[in-house]
């Protein structure tokens, strides 16, 4: 991590940690990369912006794993320790909300939420499923498109527990695919320019969402836009360093930030 800012127990340290999207309950969730990621960093506040668990998944097939708990574990742990706790429900996780309620006191439950960099920017943080009927899809785009994405994150788990096994770092063969087709790069333009718009019409300095699993960080006519990522397929993570600098991490190269902010940035094609 840039600045060399490190914890009590030497490792990297983070104002504010951003993690969305990570899918608790879903069996292609890459829930051993996120544990060694969570391992390797401290913050001093940690937002969760969204789909969290995987309830629709659940609902389907229950599925949940000892790494699945460690998550959990590792982030209550946290908050123990000292660390702002900041949950917002996304469009998997909403039905949810009601035992995020009862778990008042361990985290901080908001539907949006307004954070303050160190530099003094105002970011309104929401998970984006807001957004998507802004940015619509036509029914047989969305069936096939869906379809594509399941065989793609199915192929990309696959392929990714093998690379693991010999030892291989994480490869985001899901993310690739989906960047290689012209529909799917339009859906994720629009949907950037979209959320920055409404940013920029509340009076913020940007906006922090998840949602569409597309790791970014770039200025859209002035407005920071940030998207966290998520843990199915680019398996990223948004920080803000102690002295305000935002950047975006990708596992396994946690230490060497995957982008930084500095000017006018064009979408992050990695």
């Amino acid at each position: 991590m840039a600045n060399g800012s490190r914890g009590r127990s030497g490792k990297p340290r983070a104002r504010t940690l951003f993690l969305s999207d990570i899918h608790l309950g879903f069996k292609r969730a890459r829930v051993r990369e996120l544990n060694e990621f969570l391992h390797g960093i401290e913050a001093e506040c940690i937002v969760l912006v969204g789909d969290i668990v995987d309830a629709l998944s659940l609902a389907r097939r229950f599925f949940w794993s000892p790494q699945h708990t460690q998550v959990v574990r590792t982030l209550l742990a946290r908050r123990r320790a000292g660390t702002r706790l900041i949950y917002i429900p996304g469009n998997h996780d909403a039905s949810l909300a009601m035992m995020a309620e009862m778990l008042r006191g361990q985290l901080e439950v908001h539907r949006e939420w307004v954070h303050r960099t160190a530099r003094g920017e105002r970011l309104l943080v929401m998970h984006g499923d807001q957004f998507d009927g802004v940015v619509p899809c036509a029914p047989w785009l969305t069936r096939l498109g869906d379809a594509m994405y399941d065989a793609s994150v199915m192929l990309s788990h696959s392929v990714n527990n093998l690379r693991r096994a010999l030892g291989r770092p994480y490869w985001p063969l899901a993310e690739r695919i989906k960047l290689g087709i012209g529909v799917s790069v339009r859906y994720i333009a629009r949907f950037e320019e979209v959320a920055a718009t409404h940013a920029r019409a509340q009076g913020y300095d940007g906006v922090v969402c998840g949602h569409i699993h597309r790791a970014n960080l770039r200025l859209i006519d002035g407005t920071l836009y940030c998207n966290t990522g998520d843990w199915v397929e680019s398996c990223s993570a948004l920080i803000e360093n102690p002295n305000g600098e935002l950047q975006l991490l990708r596992w396994p190269h946690d230490a060497h930030p995957a982008r930084r902010l500095a000017g006018e940035l064009v979408a992050d094609a990695a």
